[in-house]
């Protein structure tokens, strides 16, 4: 997976060089312009749309926020009764979530700066990824899927950027500009180039298509996989 790698250690470099603390405003209660306000409001949603995948009472359950940011979602999850394991690879975003947990949370939570899959150990009743694996390649996506699969016995929630005209012309011109002066770049995608992926990489397993958020700025697709094993 030497792609998924090096994507990984652009985000990692990304978030813990230059965008800690403009996500650390967008995800707080702090005012922000309109565009950024559009793009909370769709994170918000999506949030509540990823965990509504997931059973209402958590009690006894062990969860995995991949990619958990600010912490937002481990929190609501741990709200819920679960033990959540909150992994990201930008111990910034780690710093601020371990920060920002409500007390009475702090048996339930437990924060790791690291890989999603590589970072954590032990199986998972379910999983949540939102939009921590917007920046991978469709083979990249299968494999993570691939490899997370038999850890997680129930349903593994995440997100992708859809392959829209807008997002799809973003990206093109993303590609103009030199590597060393981009930000980690979303990789639109539509369902099938996903499961053709799993195919080729020989994953069993259900995905399921949910539904799309748009919001201003903010486009995002939720998915739910299912390991077949």
């Amino acid at each position: 997976m030497t792609q998924y790698a090096a994507t990984r250690d652009r985000v990692e470099d990304y978030f813990d060089r230059s965008a800690t603390q403009v996500w650390a405003r967008l995800t707080s209660d702090a005012p922000v312009s309109g565009i950024r306000a559009t793009v909370r409001a769709g994170r918000d949603r999506m949030r509540d749309l990823l965990l509504a995948q997931l059973p209402s009472d958590l009690t006894g359950c062990r969860v995995l926020d991949a990619g958990c940011g600010t912490g937002a979602a481990s929190v609501a999850l741990a709200e819920r009764g679960a033990q959540v394991v909150g992994v990201d690879i930008s111990p910034a975003l780690i710093d601020i979530a371990r920060r920002r947990m409500p007390g009475h949370l702090t048996d339930r939570i437990t924060w790791i700066a690291g890989d999603m899959l590589d970072g954590v150990d032990g199986t998972f009743d379910h999983a949540v990824a939102m939009d921590s694996m917007i920046y991978y390649s469709a083979t990249d996506i299968a494999q993570v899927l691939g490899r997370a699969g038999p850890r997680i016995t129930g349903r593994f929630a995440f997100t992708l950027a859809p392959r829209t005209p807008l997002l799809m012309a973003m990206f093109r011109m993303g590609k103009l500009f030199p590597r060393a002066d981009r930000s980690p770049q979303m990789v639109p995608h539509a369902a099938k180039d996903i499961e053709q992926a799993l195919r080729e990489s020989s994953v069993q397993g259900r995905l399921q298509e949910v539904e799309r958020v748009t919001s201003g700025f903010y486009i995002s697709t939720a998915y739910v996989f299912e390991d077949a094993r």
